[in-house]
């Protein structure tokens, strides 16, 4: 099979490098999103994985069990970028010394918490200094691993511990922020945002992409919590079918600065489709609140057009 075409039943009988029995949650976005991004990997390159602190961590490397099945480097939750980048540089020397012969790539895994909030000077720092590594951002809109608090990722009107709702407040009265958009200013060859969708066609390839561009890349994967968000464990792929359908999460790339929109809805769904099926927005279809669902719509509505107008879409 030739690498720039997918074909499922090829993806899906590569050999595994995240195997099972880890300890995720069942319906979770994370483990999912892992195990695309690693089986985009080709046959004989080998990688090295760094994840900084958060879920996915302690949940798939408890001593003395792991499931990854390349090297693996557990960082702390704000310099996961930074390490990785170390054992790059490191890996080019000894390559150069001819020490090293193997190919190797380079892939870090982080949270939103450790991605938009914590780990964001990490990140830019080696985006900007141009290391040959893949940053993946699974972005489940808070902080899970440690009690489902806010972060610059949950959006605006969210129940969260601590952005509560109740009579004085409608949740997280801050609108989310956008890192893929911010992590293009950086100029970088390879940007893209992905979730899981139909056969895993997108986030299949957009992995491949990223991992095999020369220079610094990124990937935002929306990857719902079912904890956090309050859906079934079922519900995972229609959540984020919904996402997409609804165009709270475009799926779109920037390729050596060129913005590519990968997918256009037929019939835009209303973000309340989305919205209702999510226990964490419940309080939102209480009478009286409707003008909160308007507000978010709105915002929806300005960042499609300005995802439009960047793709040049008329």
């Amino acid at each position: 099979m030739a690498y720039n075409t997918y074909s499922l039943k090829e993806a899906a009988n590569r050999p595994e490098r995240f195997v099972a029995g880890h300890r995720m949650c069942a319906g979770c976005g994370s483990p999912v999103a892992v195990r695309a991004v690693m089986r985009a990997l080709r046959p004989e390159d080998r990688a090295v994985v760094c994840s900084a602190t958060s879920c996915l961590e302690v949940s798939t490397c408890t001593y003395p069990y792991t499931s990854w099945n390349d090297s693996f480097l557990h960082t702390a939750f704000e310099n996961a970028a930074a390490s990785l980048n170390g054992v790059e540089a490191a890996y080019n020397a000894l390559k150069k010394k001819g020490r090293l012969t193997e190919n190797y790539k380079f892939i870090a895994f982080g949270g939103d918490g450790g991605t938009y909030d914590i780990g964001f000077q990490s990140l830019s720092g080696a985006m900007e200094r141009g290391a040959d590594m893949v940053y993946v951002c699974y972005d489940n809109e808070a902080y899970m691993n440690t009690g489902i608090q806010r972060s610059s990722s949950t959006p605006i009107y969210t129940d969260t511990t601590t952005s509560a709702t109740g009579s004085r407040s409608s949740g997280k009265p801050q609108f989310k922020k956008n890192l893929t958009k911010i992590m293009a200013a950086h100029n970088i060859p390879y940007v893209a945002q992905t979730t899981f969708i139909g056969n895993f066609k997108d986030i299949h390839k957009k992995a491949e992409t990223a991992i095999y561009t020369e220079g610094p890349a990124f990937l935002n994967v929306l990857a719902p919590c079912p904890r956090g968000w309050r859906y079934p464990e079922s519900d995972l792929m229609e959540i984020c079918k919904l996402a997409v359908e609804s165009c709270v999460w475009p799926l779109f790339e920037v390729i050596e600065g060129e913005w590519v929109l990968n997918y256009e809805p037929k019939k835009k769904l209303p973000v309340s489709e989305y919205l209702k099926v999510q226990g964490r927005f419940k309080h939102l279809f209480e009478k009286g609140a409707e003008d909160l669902i308007e507000r978010i719509q709105d915002d929806i509505d300005r960042r499609w057009e300005d995802l439009i107008n960047l793709c040049n879409i008329s």
